[in-house]
């Protein structure tokens, strides 16, 4: 029997480093605080209606097949995917919307409607997203950021220019786009990587790519669906899964971590990971244990944390697609007052995820079930007053826009907000996604994979490297698993 692992957490990254390390021989045991796995990619039935808690957004499918594959497996396996077409739907300010297609083609008519020659200027911007998408997800995040020479690869030097690290993303976007709509269109994936497209590297262009070439997916069932396979061959590879334990102390002796304590036992191991809250799970060491000091934590920027309704109606939404993002309202405003002014939004914009458009099996027939995501800064007094203003104030845009009654046909309602990530998941100021992918706060700046004091403590998720989002989480329980494996 291999040496024994137990990893806190049952999100992506934890279930990716679990089932690599059973995969290399190691007897893993998870040990998760809530009473179903996936983290914030949980989901919740109610009244006929089923939820994806968090992730909507099943970009860059390679990644998802690279990681069933490393085991012999197929995505389809474990679930059925369908590209969506439109990819998703954008809401403007003049009460008129744009579908963003599948079909590239169709996408190169859209930008040369928009702008003279928008297509030809599309083609441009997306060829240097696919190199950048390329070296980024085959050279840059699969390495552990432990020290710069990691990044020392003739591939990558010499591409270092045209990776744009240095240049702001939206400094590179209006180079060649002029029209708001466009400019708005290619600013918008980065919203939720925590800064702004002037503060964030034109390096992340790559989710550009990722987004109007590699398509926008969706797993029937939902989001969930892809925790429920990674679940499945973690306990098929011999993963123990515990749920309902809380670890409340990791314990030490000899600068070695023995065992973690739950609020019923001690569980004894040789190797330890963390997939919790990376903040959360260092003040359960000894504070002569941890990495980072409290000062160091604070000074960090931090990704957005969010405000989320999970509503079911009585009818169909004849104008929602399965995604729709509502840019009537100033996008730099918001981002400003998320990221600069930290408040509750003046004028927010915000995100519907309207499954039961793709998906008959998410609730009763006849009936529609959306999510509403509003970002919003970390650290913010959350309470039912600011969630109800919210709640009126998007469902009146809601209505302005659509052209329809929704707000009395809901029969379905449920919040969820700073103070649910923190009871759920002890996130750190409330925040939804982890850390803001800023340059300071990139590879080797990121928080490190290892504990620097206690030598088989390591850390995953998406406050470590590569950083937020669901591919790179997988990513980073790989990679972690990598780095036990080598010693």
């Amino acid at each position: 029997m291999g040496k024994k692992v137990i990893i806190i957490g049952t999100g992506f990254s934890s279930l990716s480093s679990a089932c690599f390390l059973a995969k290399a021989g190691y007897q893993v045991s998870l040990i998760e605080k809530n009473d179903s796995c996936g983290g914030r990619a949980r989901k919740f039935s109610d009244s006929g209606f089923t939820f994806d808690m968090g992730p909507s957004w099943y970009w860059m499918p390679d990644v998802f097949e690279r990681f069933f594959s490393s085991f012999g497996k197929k995505v389809s396996d474990y679930y059925d995917l369908k590209r969506l077409d439109p990819s998703y739907r954008v809401f403007w300010e003049e009460g008129d919307y744009t579908d963003i297609p599948a079909e590239y083609s169709e996408l190169q008519t859209l930008f040369d409607k928009h702008e003279k020659e928008g297509g030809k200027k599309l083609n441009y911007f997306l060829k240097e997203a696919a190199f950048k998408y390329k070296v980024g997800m085959n050279r840059l995040v699969y390495k552990p950021s432990k020290s710069i020479t990691e990044f020392i690869d003739w591939d990558v030097i010499k591409g270092l220019f045209r990776l744009q690290l240095f240049q702001p993303l939206s400094k590179h976007v209006k180079k060649l786009f002029t029209n708001k709509r466009l400019i708005k269109i290619l600013e918008f994936p980065v919203l939720f990587l925590g800064a702004k497209p002037e503060e964030t590297p034109a390096l992340y262009s790559l989710m550009n790519y990722a987004d109007l070439k590699l398509g926008t997916w969706y797993p029937k069932g939902g989001m969930h669906k892809i925790i429920e396979g990674m679940q499945s061959l973690a306990v098929e590879l011999g993963v123990e899964i515990r749920t309902n334990q809380e670890v409340k102390s990791i314990n030490v002796e000899n600068s070695k971590v023995i065992s973690i304590s739950t609020e019923t036992e001690e569980i004894k191991g040789d190797i330890f990971v963390s997939g919790a809250d990376y903040r959360h799970t260092e003040t359960l060491l000894n504070e002569k244990y941890r990495n980072y000091s409290a000062k160091y934590w604070e000074g960090r920027k931090l990704a957005p944390s969010a405000l989320i309704f999970y509503l079911g109606l009585n009818k169909k939404i004849a104008k929602l697609e399965h995604h729709n993002l509502f840019f009537d309202e100033e996008f730099d405003l918001h981002a400003t007052e998320i990221y600069d002014e930290p408040k509750w939004p003046s004028k927010p914009l915000f995100y519907i995820c309207a499954s039961s458009r793709s998906d008959h099996t998410v609730c009763p027939e006849g009936k529609e079930n959306i999510f509403i995501l509003m970002p919003v800064a970390p650290n913010l007094e959350d309470n039912e007053e600011t969630r109800d203003r919210y709640y009126n104030l998007i469902m009146k845009r809601i209505e302005e826009k659509l052209g329809e009654e929704v707000k009395n046909h809901v029969i379905f309602k449920r919040s969820y907000a700073h103070q649910n990530f923190e009871e759920d998941y002890h996130a750190y100021k409330g925040n939804a996604y982890g850390l803001a992918n800023t340059l300071r706060q990139t590879a080797i700046l990121k928080p490190s994979i290892r504990n620097k004091k206690l030598k088989n403590l390591f850390y995953t998720g998406q406050l470590t490297t590569p950083g937020p989002g669901v591919p790179p989480s997988i990513i980073s329980g790989e990679v972690v698993a990598n780095e036990i494996v080598k010693g």
